[in-house]
């Protein structure tokens, strides 16, 4: 049945496993078509014949500009128009700082900036022709707090708040919305084998990329029409727990 989404096309990058794939598979049960965009063809291709109609998979690496001139083409293309994208490619290099290396933190900064900026500006003349569009930054609540041996990530992710905020005053005019969904400790095949800690978090669990797409989906459709510069955190309530609660006298008996 079709969704709110219908007759729109999103292209999601990342889109061909975790917070990307959970954000596929939500466009694409609402209605939209979609374009998965991402380095991993095997996995992409897979996840587009499962999907069936409606859906491309194009190779993408988010550096490179004509890569994305390609796929907004081929999106256009197949679809006719280009109403959403879902940045969601990304990478989180895990090093201490003395061992992290120029090299390393810039490969973060190119993928996870330089390669939002990017698919921002190479849709942003097709979202001109289809009258707007909603723009979709997946950050991290380490865009608000820091974590140890993840400068070149925190870096990134902080970078990226600024740039949708940035991007969203200049395009406002043209009906393009800008916002960025902030997840919390999610699992997927990039944090496996992470040490999840969910003592402070309210929802006392983990997320999973369906529970970061209910946001994807917000913000892509109507419901968001006045929404944007924003951030949307997921996390369950991480952030709001991170203080030591622990060390909170007990006020409960008289």
């Amino acid at each position: 049945m079709a969704g709110d989404l219908a007759g729109r096309t999103a292209i999601v990058t990342g889109g061909a496993q975790g917070i990307g794939e959970g954000a596929v598979r939500a466009l694409h049960a609402d209605g939209a078509a979609v374009v998965i965009a991402d380095v991993r063809v095997a996995e992409g291709e897979k996840l587009a014949a499962v999907l069936g109609e409606r859906v491309r998979f194009v190779e993408l690496d988010v550096r490179d500009p004509g890569d994305w001139s390609r796929v907004v083409t081929q999106a256009e293309s197949a679809f006719g128009r280009v109403n959403v994208l879902v940045n969601s490619a990304g990478i989180a290099p895990v090093a201490p700082l003395v061992e992290y290396g120029a090299e390393a933190f810039q490969h973060a900064l190119d993928v996870n900036v330089v390669g939002l900026f990017h698919g921002i500006t190479a849709v942003v003349p097709a979202m001109r022709r289809a009258g707007g569009g909603s723009i979709i930054n997946v950050g991290s609540i380490g865009g608000f707090r820091a974590y140890p041996l993840m400068s070149g990530y925190i870096t990134s992710k902080w970078a990226v708040r600024g740039l949708t905020k940035a991007t969203a005053l200049e395009l406002g005019v043209d009906g393009i919305r800008v916002n960025a969904v902030h997840p919390g400790q999610t699992d997927t095949p990039m944090t496996d084998g992470a040490d999840f800690d969910t003592a402070h978090v309210a929802l006392k669990r983990v997320g999973h990329p369906a529970d970061i797409a209910g946001a994807v989906l917000f913000l892509a459709g109507d419901n968001s029409r006045f929404v944007t510069g924003a951030d949307l955190v997921v996390d369950g309530g991480d952030l709001a727990g991170s203080a030591n609660w622990d060390s909170v006298p007990d006020q409960s008996a008289e």
